[in-house]
């Protein structure tokens, strides 16, 4: 039946819907197992209550004299072995082993007696728990011990093809019940097994998402740390230049004022940019614009901004660039970095010279030196070198940073970023 629509395609309001009746029952089993789960014991006196109720009404409206062998059975016995079948279904699903065991004495009685009587048949309820819960050995002692008081009853009151009729007939009776109870577990191992790989599947995804999360603010804050340090290094040098500037020669002071109004505003756009990509909701009041990550042709304007700094840079290329951007941009990183520890910490009358030799395919090898007179490298716990480091990992390359040899001064950074395995 398809669903009733208006003019626009929606459900229509006020016209109820028929329920399917696999959903129906479906939601029903739901509440019926949620009860049981909640309330087992309650549930368990429900079943057994009505099982009780059964065996007495057949014992007390004389129904078992249209199968028995003995119509004679005294009335005392026929309520014992009506109680002694059913009641001990309480305990079938937490311990139907013993219940089994509990109900035999009574099937042996019953067979022996002739009462026959039908309460004898709710042993298949416990061999069915079995098969739900217990080791699938314990059913061939659990089926010997339901087929023995048929075994009696035939052979006590039955002739011919009866013996056989009856045993074959219980023991096609337990046969069903196992292959359900078998069938019941096969399922709800499958389920739980698919709930426990959902479950795994969450954590994983969970783990994932985390090491993401990690992954990104490690990238991010290496990218925050490069374009900070190295444009506050170039703000302090320029700074400190036109202070001396500026009583001898206001022109070249002012150009220092200028230069750090500019690096200033690029590094402000730059950290713009970076902090909206950690926005949630994807806006912003006042979007920065985008731009491509820096690459070896930006190297020129980073080298002239050292220079307005103050520290003289001499720049030596052999070959032709041929690097990807993500190779490009480690180049770039690896000399800002490198420059930037340059202007901190080798000293006032420290030149640089940067070495970049590129390979017949995507290799390069990148050389930084200073002529420092202090020699001290950024700080071991900074994220400096470690950052260097990060990226040059990335593409299996290596990087060398420590003193130049004896008796050169200063720091040498070297880089070396080997040609692109074929995929």
């Amino acid at each position: 039946m398809d669903p009733v629509t208006n003019d626009q395609g929606a459900p229509a309001t006020g016209v109820r819907t028929t329920e399917p009746l696999t959903q129906y029952l479906q939601r029903v089993n739901q509440r019926v197992r949620a009860f049981d789960r909640r309330h087992p014991l309650l549930w368990d006196l429900h079943v057994t209550g009505f099982w009780v109720t059964a065996a007495l009404i057949d014992y007390t409206s004389g129904g078992w004299r249209t199968i028995t062998h003995n119509p004679d059975t005294p009335g005392p016995l026929l309520l014992i072995l009506s109680l002694g079948l059913s009641v001990p279904l309480l305990r079938r699903r937490t311990h139907p082993v013993a219940v089994l065991l509990a109900m035999v004495p009574f099937a042996l009685v019953n067979a022996w007696s002739g009462a026959a009587l039908q309460a004898a048949l709710l042993q298949l309820l416990v061999i069915y728990h079995i098969a739900l819960r217990l080791p699938l050995r314990d059913l061939w002692w659990s089926t010997a011990l339901v087929l023995t008081p048929v075994v009696i009853a035939t052979a006590r009151y039955g002739e011919g093809d009866h013996v056989n009729q009856q045993i074959g007939s219980q023991l096609t009776s337990v046969l069903v019940v196992v292959l359900i109870g078998i069938t019941v577990r096969t399922r709800q191992n499958y389920t739980k097994a698919l709930e426990d790989r959902a479950r795994r599947l969450e954590i994983e995804r969970d783990q994932q998402a985390r090491l993401a999360a990690a992954a990104e603010r490690a990238r991010i804050a290496r990218e925050m740390h490069d374009i900070i340090g190295h444009n506050l290094s170039v703000i302090t040098g320029l700074a400190d230049g036109g202070r001396y500037a500026a009583g001898k020669s206001p022109e070249r002071a002012a150009q220092a004022l200028d230069a750090i109004a500019t690096t200033s505003r690029q590094a402000l756009g730059e950290l713009r940019r970076i902090l909206d990509v950690l926005r949630d909701d994807g806006a912003s009041a006042h979007p920065a614009k985008l731009a491509p990550q820096p690459a070896l042709t930006d190297l020129d304007r980073l080298i002239d901004g050292v220079r307005k700094a103050g520290l003289p840079v001499h720049t030596t290329v052999e070959g032709r660039a041929t690097l990807p951007p993500g190779r490009q941009l480690t180049v770039y990183r690896v000399v800002q970095e490198a420059l930037t520890n340059t202007l901190k910490h080798a000293g006032p009358d420290a030149t640089a010279e940067i070495s970049i030799a590129y390979g017949d395919k995507a290799g390069v090898t990148v050389t930084v030196t200073d002529t420092g007179t202090l020699g001290t490298p950024a700080p071991a716990d900074g994220r400096g070198l470690p950052g260097m480091r990060e990226r040059t990992a990335l593409y299996g390359g290596t990087l060398e940073a420590g003193p130049r040899p004896h008796p050169e001064r200063g720091w040498r950074v070297r880089l070396h970023l080997p040609e692109e395995s074929p995929q």
